[in-house]
């Protein structure tokens, strides 16, 4: 689902700057987050933000503690909404600068993927989870490899973050966040160009470990040697699993 679908770009830049103007002071006053490397995000142009997830705040948390406006994705749900509910998700949404995306239908990763990737050619910023959902057991687990091939079809600045303590703001379950320390920690920006073109699958996985290795650092988080995935419905899905190479 396009971006202009749901509200017009004039509103989408006035709720984003409403945003950032009222709702990020009132976030660290009350979270009070520890946040390190802000002057390692460049003020202007294209940059990806790499970050590892630990919960559904994730995205509203590193928007809001950002040195400039970030997008990033959510589901579609989050708009499509009727009544007053669903006017102030909506305008929440969009004021943090979440992009809808529908979930579910086949080209769902690439159109997500080149959702991201206009905002970068726009100048923007972009936040994405290379593990693709989030850690339920706080280990890091194997990035995917989408998160280089926007990197390097953007030739956007790379920067790794690392969040810590945001999975107690709101566990599994609970309906509304809680006031908890957390940390954002923005790492040194990565230059990937060295591991070749978007199209090398070798390169790609290559860029992908490095920017892993990175957030890992950072976070101190045990590895995990798999992709953060729920357990396969069949043997085809298996074998696809194991093989495939271009793991969105």
């Amino acid at each position: 689902m396009p971006l202009d679908a749901c509200l017009p770009i004039y509103s989408r830049t006035v709720l984003k700057t409403l945003s950032r103007i009222f709702l990020a002071p009132v976030a660290r006053l009350l979270w009070r987050p520890r946040i390190i490397g802000r002057n390692n995000v460049p003020s202007s142009g294209p940059v990806l933000l790499a970050s590892n997830h630990l919960s559904f705040v994730d995205s509203v948390v590193i928007t809001l503690v950002s040195p400039r406006s970030v997008s990033f994705l959510a589901k579609a749900e989050y708009f499509t909404g009727r009544g007053i509910r669903g006017w102030i998700s909506r305008s929440f949404f969009s004021g943090i600068g979440a992009i809808p995306v529908v979930r579910g239908a086949g080209s769902a990763a690439q159109d997500a993927l080149d959702s991201g990737l206009q905002v970068l050619k726009d100048g923007g910023a972009f936040a994405i989870y290379p593990e693709g959902t989030r850690s339920l057991d706080g280990r890091l687990y194997r990035g995917r490899t989408g998160v280089s091939w926007l990197a390097l079809t953007s030739n956007a600045v790379v920067i790794p973050v690392a969040l810590t303590g945001t999975q107690h703001l709101q566990p599994v379950g609970s309906r509304f966040p809680r006031i908890r320390p957390i940390t954002v920690e923005f790492g040194t920006p990565l230059a990937l160009g060295s591991h070749g073109a978007a199209d090398s699958g070798r390169a790609r996985r290559r860029a992908t470990d490095e920017i892993m290795a990175a957030i890992q650092k950072m976070s101190g988080q045990q590895l995990a040697d798999a992709y953060n995935e729920p357990p396969a419905p069949s043997l085809a899905e298996r074998v696809r699993r194991v093989f495939g190479r271009n793991r969105l």
